[in-house]
């Protein structure tokens, strides 16, 4: 079978991890790099093998690529993604999908069955056995979840990126950037949300940012089930995500990838963390989702995560962003 033609557009930190997970694949072959920082792409060419652009524009008419990677800052993410599956190539974007709800349902229209959307810790053999849990009843029903992330960013993190902290080039703070896979999560295990009524806050970097730094709230879904959380990057070091399903006869506890079962009085490790690293906190899933989206591509089928299954934790935490602001619950 001929390999798929790839190329990565955004050099920046997340890159250096898709790269890593297209290098120890047979099926792919990495054509070229973009960035519009030529220092930054040409270094990451040297680094794995490939050609490089500063004009991700150059990208769009190529007949040598087939897949493009989408790792660039939130506002780029719905034209380039538009343009490219114009095109007809296959394109798999970072989260989120889009900065703004309505940018996302455009993407929808253009997508065609080419578009994914990489939210990774639904991979995590963690999220596999709750799921499985929910399935299949083994713990009785589930009653309630609640979910906290509290993680560290500096006043550097965000100025010296040039787009981190403003609504227009971010989106949010840290709802949109840090907290969606959490949210993503919640709703991967209880289902469609049906309204949220919360509070975001800007605590510790309110001098230099635009966006939240601080946000919780309560989500109510369409299963009657609620979940609360709570996120954080005020936090003085970044620590495991922690989400806790309570069900009638046990609760399960994640740290990570880490997954504990509490029946009783009794604990015990279901699925021990391979996380590891100053970024093990992120996840470790990458490769498993970006394998998994080529094996999509080669079967000409569409990618589970996709832009309909990827839409609605942006409308949940746009919906937090109007909660906070008129003090209402915000249906969904």
């Amino acid at each position: 079978m001929a390999k798929l033609r790839t190329a990565v557009i955004g050099c920046g930190g997340i890159s250096q991890v898709h790269l890593t997970a297209l290098e120890k694949m047979d099926n792919v072959e990495l054509v070229c790099v973009a960035d519009i920082k030529e220092d930054r792409a040409k270094a990451r060419a040297e680094a794995f093998g490939c050609a490089y652009t500063t004009d991700w524009k150059e990208l769009v008419d190529r007949d040598d690529i087939d897949v493009v990677h989408i790792c660039t800052p939130h506002y780029l993410h719905a034209p380039m993604a538009i343009a490219l599956l114009d095109a007809g190539k296959r394109v798999l974007t970072e989260k989120p999908m889009a900065s703004e709800v309505a940018d996302a349902q455009e993407m929808i229209r253009h997508a065609g069955g080419r578009l994914g959307v990489v939210f990774q810790n639904r991979y995590n053999q963690a999220s596999q056995v709750i799921r499985a849990a929910i399935a299949d009843g083994r713990y009785g029903k589930l009653l309630a979840l609640r979910a906290a992330v509290n993680w560290h960013r500096t006043k550097e993190y965000y100025v010296e990126s040039g787009w981190r902290g403003r609504f227009a080039t971010e989106g949010g703070g840290v709802l949109i950037n840090q907290a969606i896979h959490t949210l993503d999560l919640l709703i991967y295990f209880a289902g469609k949300p049906a309204s949220v009524r919360g509070k975001v806050s800007t605590d510790a970097l309110y001098d230099v940012i635009e966006v939240e730094d601080t946000a919780h709230g309560l989500i109510r879904f369409e299963s009657g089930l609620t979940a609360n959380f709570y996120c954080t990057n005020c936090f003085g070091i970044d620590r495991p995500v922690e989400i806790e399903l309570v069900f009638e006869r046990a609760t399960l506890k994640t740290d990570a990838e880490t997954l504990y079962e509490t029946v009783g009085q009794d604990t015990r490790v279901l699925v021990a963390s391979q996380a590891a690293g100053e970024k093990a906190y992120w996840g470790t899933s990458h490769e498993a989702l970006i394998r998994d989206f080529y094996r999509a591509a080669e079967e000409d089928r569409p990618f589970w995560i996709d832009g309909e299954s990827a839409l609605p934790v942006l409308k949940l935490l746009k919906g937090v962003y109007r909660s906070s602001e008129t003090g209402e619950e915000i249906p969904l």
